[in-house]
């Protein structure tokens, strides 16, 4: 009996291991910016923090009203970039993904990603016609496809939370999990006091 729990013990260790080699956070050098990079049974995801200003820079520059720019800059936005790493079909679809933080108790709870179909109708309503930035809400990508684009949370500046990302390889679904993403900060002397 006891052979066998050192075993399962060992397994559960390497296991873990080997779920935890697949996932790569990078911090930028100059600017103290995180990237989060994961592959998974075939597919490829990486979040990279943007800053706001980044955000108010992009839709500024393309004429938003004000109001539409702080909204979008209000949220915690990470640059993303899929990719189809297998020899077989990938399909992807945002109002399939999920962000999930606990609460001070410990129970958690889950949110949809805000998809790019929803930015588009917010910003038609108030007389935007600008369709660029934001993840396309889906994907299907042949061997070695690639895309990318914004993905939008709608938390707090240094909110942490694991994103919950699903994709299909062929039909078959599967389930990844990005943990203890952490928003970008307001600014980059802010991400300093952070560390």
């Amino acid at each position: 009996m006891k052979n066998k729990i050192i075993l399962i013990s060992a397994l559960l260790i390497i296991n873990t291991f080997a779920n935890a080699a697949n996932v790569n956070v990078h911090e930028n050098e100059e600017t103290g910016l995180l990237t989060w990079t994961v592959e998974d049974e075939g597919f490829k995801i990486e979040l990279i923090q943007l800053l706001p200003d980044f955000i108010r820079a992009i839709y500024a520059k393309h004429n938003f009203p004000k109001a539409e720019v702080e909204r979008a800059a209000g949220y915690c936005v990470f640059g993303t970039i899929l990719k189809n790493t297998s020899d077989k079909k990938l399909s992807y679809r945002v109002k399939d993904w999920r962000y999930r933080m606990s609460d001070s108790k410990g129970k958690t709870q889950m949110w949809p990603v805000k998809t790019k179909s929803q930015w588009l109708e917010e910003w038609r309503r108030v007389g935007i016609k600008f369709s660029w930035t934001i993840l396309p809400d889906v994907g299907d990508f042949d061997v070695g496809d690639w895309q990318q684009g914004f993905t939008t949370i709608d938390l707090p500046r240094k909110s942490k939370f694991d994103l919950v990302f699903k994709w299909k390889l062929d039909g078959v679904e599967h389930t990844g999990v990005l943990e203890n993403i952490e928003c970008p900060p307001e600014t980059l002397s802010q991400q300093e006091e952070m560390k």
